[in-house]
């Protein structure tokens, strides 16, 4: 998710010093590449950068659920707001898990900062491996995630030393690249795409700010325009399982395979990230009812909450995120209405979904609007080539 919001206030002093595409470069190369000079890992520093006296470095296993805890709790009173201060993501401790603990994981990628007296985690970063195939080449990456730093430290210039220490420690196991997004403009974006909000749960939405009645409408006449099924309506619909893992891959890479910036999955991967966890992540499959075992869709999303900020009442807004999709035998609108209506039915109260791949395909027809957040997608150490930022049909990658 928004990996480095709340940097633009430094404008882009920070950023001008790293190898990012930057806004005031004038000609491009006309091929995609890295931005620094290739180097090797003996000329990364072996020791790690120097935090202020009163903190220290540490490595958060998230195996650990007493640290794992203080993770969540960390990010869930410090992490992304909107604009507004009414609603604060609120990653949960099992969505952490899931998100940071995948095939290929590095403990060490999990870096905190710690008060040296009191021992009180006050900073993380992450990093996760992911192949990204940028235009026609695969590149191994990381994937960025989870910058944040305790409110009352932000003026202690942590997060561009956590920035540097993850890059360090990763560059450290021959990698030089990494994918991040962020609600906040940085040089240089190659993408940015639009959030768009369906609504499930229409009245709790209202009375909690998230939306408002429309003109002319009651709220009976707003809860029915928003009803969807009880149950979902594509045979062969079913949860995943583990041995759907090969088939998926083949399924989901062939359908990436279109777009420009994207992640290449292994089986031992998607059996990771399309599994089905409550409350975490809900990965559905269509098996053909004339072909048993053959499996001929894909439709999947997370979960996460965000905590509503003062309200008498309400204390969490219930969100499902649209994840990864592979249509080839349902009209994607349909697997997606299906997706609602399994979200719907679990109590979630919105479903989200980004302008990317397909997906603008059906937003209207299924009665999502537009949100006012953008997600700007970028690269470390890469640049496309000609300096062409692509459109959102052009992304075909999800982070969280």
């Amino acid at each position: 998710m928004d990996s480095f919001k709340g940097q633009a206030k430094d404008r882009y002093a920070f950023w001008e010093t790293q190898p990012v595409a930057q806004f005031t470069e004038g000609s491009e190369p006309a091929e995609d590449g890295p931005i620094d000079k290739p180097k090797t890992v003996q000329d990364v520093r072996q020791e790690p950068y120097s935090l202020p006296d009163s903190f220290e470095w540490c490595v958060c296993d998230l195996t650990d659920d007493a640290v794992a805890h203080e993770v969540y709790e960390l990010l869930s009173n410090n992490y992304v707001e909107d604009d507004d201060a009414m609603f604060r993501f609120n990653y949960s401790a099992a969505f952490l898990k899931w998100c940071l603990l995948c095939p290929g994981h590095k403990l060490e990628w999990l870096v905190g900062v710690r008060v040296k007296t009191s021992r009180k985690l006050v900073g993380f970063i992450s990093a996760v491996p992911a192949s990204i195939r940028v235009n026609a080449g695969r590149v191994p990456m990381v994937e960025i995630n989870f910058l944040c730093v305790h409110k009352k430290l932000r003026s202690k210039r942590l997060a561009p030393v956590l920035i540097k220490e993850i890059t360090r420690r990763v560059n450290r196991t021959d990698i030089w690249q990494a994918a991040y997004t962020a609600g906040v403009l940085l040089p240089k974006p190659v993408a940015t795409c639009r959030y768009y909000h369906r609504s499930l749960n229409p009245r709790k939405l209202i009375d909690v700010g998230f939306s408002r009645l429309a003109p002319r409408m009651t709220m009976a006449r707003t809860i029915k325009l928003y009803k969807l099924p009880d149950i979902p309506v594509t045979p062969g619909l079913r949860e995943a399982r583990p041995e759907d893992a090969p088939k998926i891959a083949e399924l989901l890479n062939s359908q990436l395979g279109r777009y420009k910036l994207t992640q290449h999955f292994n089986a031992e991967e998607v059996a990771h990230w399309f599994q089905n966890i409550d409350n975490v992540i809900n990965a559905l499959v269509v098996e053909d009812p004339d072909s048993p075992g053959s499996l001929t869709d894909v439709v999947s999303f997370y979960t996460l909450p965000s905590s509503i900020l003062g309200h008498p009442q309400h204390t969490e807004l219930k969100a499902a995120y649209l994840y990864y999709t592979a249509s080839t035998a349902t009209p994607l609108k349909q697997l997606v209405n299906d997706a609602m209506a399994v979200a719907a039915a679990r109590g979630y109260d919105v479903f989200n979904a980004l302008d990317l791949m397909q997906n603008e395909s059906f937003l209207k027809e299924l009665k999502f609007g537009m949100g006012d957040g953008q997600l700007h997608y970028y690269l470390y150490n890469w640049r496309l080539g000609g300096g062409h930022s692509l459109q959102p049909g052009d992304v075909g990658l999800v982070l969280m």
